[in-house]
């Protein structure tokens, strides 16, 4: 494209672009926005039990990812999920929910949380103006729900859930992460939560992100397709068309509203239809959840705190490093990435 080249030493279109397209014809229409990586559990499949956590002048201020956010929906976005660690931990989180549901072109801001801050923040937040809301459940059982999450208390999420669904929120979904002989006896139960409540729960097969000696993953991990043949032992399961912009692919049943959705990075590759990206809240844009494809937008940020034409730029410049697809091996002794997936942003 033809553009000039202003004094300040940036790169300036003459006509920005409306629409996010990587190389290989994916357009981007949904941002995972983190917002911290700290969080008040420890997931045994999610970080390693002492984290070191970033310092402050190394995270992103709420005011920059709000300029973030601002920036992907003027150029077509029109999904925000706001993720962390646990974002409802960091302070004053709900200034920047008011703040990006305000965008003009932004159809959905949605979160994913464990769910402990809820019974508190449930309504406030849907005042702010969130759309929807995802929470982490991988246990109905008090004692087996601590030692997955290691700090966690089920009560706390359980108040959440009910707070959620007081508030007014629609279409709320819980997100399991099932592992082989942990809580895999428990899908069932779960469904049965799920339809029980009126809501949508996904089955997520365990993202091999990061170096953990808690168990091991290949021994875990257990398919989106065996989880459902154990479902259809009891409630026969009907291939949804609706989709949500997200990785899950969507089943119904005949007697319930609710959806059941799988998440299958390792089964069923879903980057063919990859329509996202992720910014961490140190500011690594990232291409893709399975490789380390990413570009520095906390620098070009704080370079130019006045003016949003470099940072959109530099989103345009990095879709090329968007790659066709990840690659997930089990048989691996060392994971692909190291970082962990509260250091991803969900």
């Amino acid at each position: 494209m033809a553009g000039t080249i202003m004094n300040t030493g940036y790169w300036e279109p003459p006509v920005m672009t409306s629409r996010l397209v990587d190389g290989f014809g994916r357009e981007i229409t949904y941002v995972r926005l983190s917002v911290t990586d700290r969080c008040d559990f420890r997931c045994v499949y999610c970080m390693s039990e002492d984290m070191q956590f970033l310092p402050r002048h190394q995270v992103l201020s709420l005011e920059e990812i709000h300029r973030v956010g601002k920036a992907f929906v003027e150029m077509g976005v029109t999904k925000l999920r706001l993720t962390g660690g646990e974002p409802l931990v960091r302070p004053n989180i709900l200034w920047l929910v008011e703040k990006l549901a305000a965008l003009p072109g932004l159809r959905e801001l949605t979160l994913t949380t464990n769910g402990s801050q809820l019974a508190k923040l449930a309504r406030p937040l849907f005042d702010a103006g969130l759309s929807r809301i995802n929470i982490s459940l991988d246990s109905l059982d008090p004692a087996r729900f601590r030692a997955i999450t290691r700090t966690g208390n089920l009560g706390e999420v359980l108040s959440g859930i009910d707070a959620v669904q007081s508030a007014g929120f629609e279409r709320t979904k819980l997100n399991a992460v099932i592992l082989r002989g942990r809580n895999d006896d428990e899908i069932l139960p779960l469904t049965d939560f799920a339809r029980n409540r009126g809501l949508d729960l996904s089955f997520i097969e365990e993202m091999p992100l990061g170096a953990i000696s808690e168990h091991d993953r290949a021994r875990t991990y257990i398919s989106s397709e065996e989880i459902r043949r154990i479902i259809q032992q009891r409630h026969p399961l009907l291939a949804a068309t609706d989709q949500t912009g997200g990785p899950s692919r969507y089943y119904r049943m005949a007697d319930s509203a609710s959806r059941l959705g799988f998440i299958s990075p390792h089964s069923h590759n879903f980057c063919g239809t990859c329509n996202r990206v992720r910014v961490t809240v140190e500011g690594r844009l990232l291409l893709c959840l399975g490789n380390e494809h990413s570009a520095d937008l906390k620098q070009v940020l704080r370079e130019h705190p006045d003016n949003d034409i470099p940072l959109r730029n530099a989103i345009i410049n990095a879709l090329p490093l968007k790659p066709e697809r990840h690659y997930f091996n089990l048989d691996e002794d060392e994971p692909r990435i190291v970082r962990f997936m509260n250091m991803t942003g969900g």
